[in-house]
């Protein structure tokens, strides 16, 4: 309570309102940021306050439209169309109760204003409330012209005469029972069996049936899912149709919510429409709204274990991806003024809610990609790992100072961001390398645009929905889908300032030179052919296991993966052993408990593999185990390839120069540690090496003249935990700022180095034109 004018006023916190329910912490009791409606104690009626809408950028029109008349109805006034131009502009007025009357005025008939005759039942817009909806670089831009009522709002919509209008099922029935021959009366009878409330009249009815005898309106099963309509609307008619289930809206005048009956037979799940379709089709998000694609064009999700089809990706328009640039853009200022400790609270959250949905994150890895549940577990853990370290941004983040450099002087540096940052991942991890991308991207406070691989996106989704479940503000994070078009768009974007990529050596090349053309900042991670290192002296159990799991593990589909063993002094008396070790190893699909190999993304993949194991053994190759023709009970259309072991590899062979990317594990000989060393620097990628040994000389020699950016000894290269980088080099990176740890910080920031003098300055100094320095302070 505080006094105002002299009176005791209290305050009351609205949290019945549906828009401030986002803001409200229930488990914790706490409310950080509330609205607040102030009541004088002697008042006995409440009268809430109308907001409007909150302004922003939307896809197309009928977006726009549905945000107004969807906060308009939670703060409980209609909004209706006063003015639109379909391509420039939309006016949206308040609807003041659907109140009809007669505005014909009283004039004198001699008058020359008798000549203006005004029609008489049109609808009550008299309130001064008024939104602006124009389109701007491709989308559509809400402003408040006048965000006042002068009205008190609708406490029942069902008194306001939209509710007159039909739900998308009855219009359904209605289709149905017009082509059976039923009369308007006669329909409306049968629809009341159903819906005792409903207030339409046989007029409404002859208006729905002249809509659909007129082609202006539209209807049909969505996927045979009951319930589930799609309705296009070829004119201003006047009902609202169901966009939680996914319709597409066109032309409609006036927007009204269901009331709790029809509400009762909608999903309580909470799912997003684009996932109860069958298959779902992948939206982009552009402005913090999931978006259906307009894209007729789409690559299907296969499973790789069953070969069925789990979702269709879009290929994302030109004009789509230009308007998530314009909402990343639009969003930047004021995400990068937020506070630090802000944005880190957003990823403390995010870390929760991950671990919240890791099972489902983790299944939909395992049907997308293949790989097993245990492997999915990892691949969300290793990227959650990222989030936690940027919830230690503001550390992280610190610049440098130094106090009284020269005489009243002080020097200090700080990091900004860059602005709109892109990254594009590949298919084989498809929750980490995101996870590696955008949480550091913006906590640091830039925008980001993610292109998932078209391969496997759902993860990337899931985790999408979850940044923005955390408080990531719209248009801080925006999804885009697509292949070389995409690509290319993101390189060649000036908005775009620094781009992540991790994929293959072809792609990762092409857009290092275009995008670092363009002026961008650019981390590429490419190729690998990672190598180890066996000692005679090394642990033979220890060391087995460890180049199994390494070589093996997600079906060699790891930049990582351990693909070639160089045995120094021989590798028969490891052979028998190591064969056996991967003869154990069962492959089976990733979703059954006991497998350990699941399948390779698609059918090319798997050719290519093969075709690269044949060329093995056509030039020279001893093949220990043979993997190609493996059957998997129950599976018999996946993609499998068990594990596959060539000896008496050479430097020459097409399997050695090319990354196999499969469950293929070469193995070499050499004489000593330096041959084998040698062997090592002269391959062009240089991700990762390992060295086993029970000898320190040997391992300190292997550290120091090794030629690459992850190193192991006695353990299989491995990606270093966050607050290290992820350090390839040779060909195996192209950039000079790595990934995550500070790199990644670097990576994502620009320093900028402030200089200050505050002291009293001689007057009769004069003007000086020599350069300072600290000598002459």
């Amino acid at each position: 309570m505080h006094v105002q004018d002299g009176k005791p006023v209290f305050i009351k916190f609205n949290l019945l309102n549906p828009v401030f329910q986002p803001l409200v912490n229930h488990e914790k009791g706490y409310f950080p940021l509330l609205v607040m409606d102030i009541q004088h104690c002697t008042e006995l009626n409440e009268i809430l306050q109308m907001l409007p809408p909150p302004p922003g950028s939307f896809i197309d029109r009928e977006e726009l439209i549905q945000h107004v008349g969807d906060f308009a109805l939670s703060q409980g006034y209609v909004v209706t169309i006063k003015q639109s131009k379909k391509d420039k502009v939309v006016v949206l007025g308040c609807d003041r109760g659907g109140v009809y009357r007669n505005r014909c005025k009283l004039v004198d008939e001699s008058s020359a204003d008798h000549a203006r005759k005004r029609k008489t039942g049109s609808r009550l817009t008299n309130c001064p409330f008024e939104v602006v909806g124009k389109k701007e670089d491709g989308l559509w831009v809400l402003t408040i012209k006048n965000g006042k009522h002068n009205h008190e709002p609708i406490r029942d919509i069902s008194e306001h005469p939209s509710s007159r209008r039909f739900t998308e099922r009855e219009v359904l029935l209605i289709k149905e029972m017009t082509e059976a021959g039923l009369k308007p009366r006669q329909i409306l009878k049968r629809l009341r069996q159903n819906n005792p409330e409903l207030l339409s009249t046989p007029k409404h009815v002859y208006n729905v049936k002249a809509k659909l005898r007129q082609g202006n309106l539209t209807v049909k099963n969505w996927h045979g899912n009951e319930g589930e309509l799609q309705i296009m609307c070829e004119g201003p008619i006047k009902f609202l149709v169901g966009l939680r289930f996914g319709f597409h809206v066109r032309n409609f005048k006036s927007l009204r919510v269901k009331s709790s009956v029809e509400n009762s037979h909608i999903s309580t799940a909470n799912e997003p429409s684009w996932r109860l379709r069958n298959p779902p089709r992948v939206p982009n998000l552009i402005g913090g709204r999931f978006v259906d694609s307009q894209s007729f064009a789409s690559i299907d999700v296969i499973d790789p274990a069953t070969q069925k089809v789990v979702s269709q990706v879009p290929l994302t328009s030109n004009e789509e991806f230009r308007a998530a640039i314009f909402a990343a853009k639009r969003a930047f200022h004021p995400w990068r003024d937020t506070p630090v400790t802000t944005r880190q609270r957003i990823m403390f959250k995010l870390q929760e809610l991950i671990r919240r949905d890791i099972d489902k994150i983790a299944a939909n890895i395992t049907t997308e990609h293949g790989k097993t549940l245990k492997d999915a577990y990892t691949d969300v853990h290793r990227g959650l790992e990222v989030v936690e370290h940027a919830c230690g941004m503001a550390t992280l983040q610190m610049g440098e100072f130094v106090s009284n450099v020269s005489n009243g002087i002080d020097t200090f540096s700080i990091r900004e961001p860059l602005g709109v940052c892109a990254g594009i991942c590949p298919f084989n991890f498809p929750a980490m390398i995101p996870l590696w991308m955008f949480p550091v991207a913006v906590t640091c406070g830039n925008t980001f645009i993610l292109k998932p691989s078209e391969m496997d996106p759902g993860a990337t989704m899931m985790l999408t929905e979850l940044a923005m479940e955390a408080g990531l503000p719209n248009g801080v994070l925006n999804i885009v889908h697509g292949t070389l078009d995409i690509i290319n768009a993101i390189c060649d974007d000036d908005d775009i300032k620094a781009i992540s990529f991790v994929g293959s050596n072809t792609d990762g090349m092409y857009i290092y030179a275009r995008a670092s053309a363009k002026g961008k900042r650019v981390q590429s991670n490419i190729g690998a052919k990672n190598h180890a290192i066996v000692m005679p002296d090394a642990s033979m159990d220890a060391t087995l296991n460890a180049v199994v799991s390494a070589g093996f593990g997600a079906a060699g589909q790891r930049c990582m993966a351990l693909s070639t063993v160089i045995f120094v002094g021989g590798s028969k008396s490891w052979e028998d052993k190591l064969v056996e070790r991967a003869k154990a190893l069962k492959v089976n699909a990733g979703i059954e408990p006991d497998a350990d190999l699941g399948p390779v993304i698609s059918k090319q993949v798997k050719e290519r593999i093969c075709r690269l194991i044949q060329a093995g053994v056509e030039g020279g190759a001893r093949l220990l185990l043979d993997g190609r023709n493996i059957e998997v009970p129950g599976y018999e259309h996946g993609n499998f390839i068990g594990p596959t072991i060539l000896s008496d590899v050479t430097t020459n062979m097409v399997c050695y120069k090319e990354e196999i990317f499969g469950p293929v594990l070469l193995c070499m000989q050499a004489d000593n540690l330096q041959e084998a060393i040698s062997i090592v620097n002269k391959n062009k990628y240089g991700i990762g090496a390992s060295i086993f040994t029970t000898s320190g000389v040997a391992a300190r020699k292997f550290q120091t003249e090794i030629e690459a950016g992850e190193v192991g000894i006695n353990v299989p290269v491995s990606d270093p935990l966050p607050f290290f980088s992820f350090t390839g080099s040779k060909a195996s990176f192209a950039g000079d700022l790595n990934l995550f740890g500070k790199a990644g910080v670097y990576f994502y920031t620009q320093i900028k180095t402030v200089t200050q003098q505050w002291k009293d300055l001689p007057i009769e100094s004069g003007v000086s034109l020599i350069m300072p320095t600290s000598e002459g302070s």
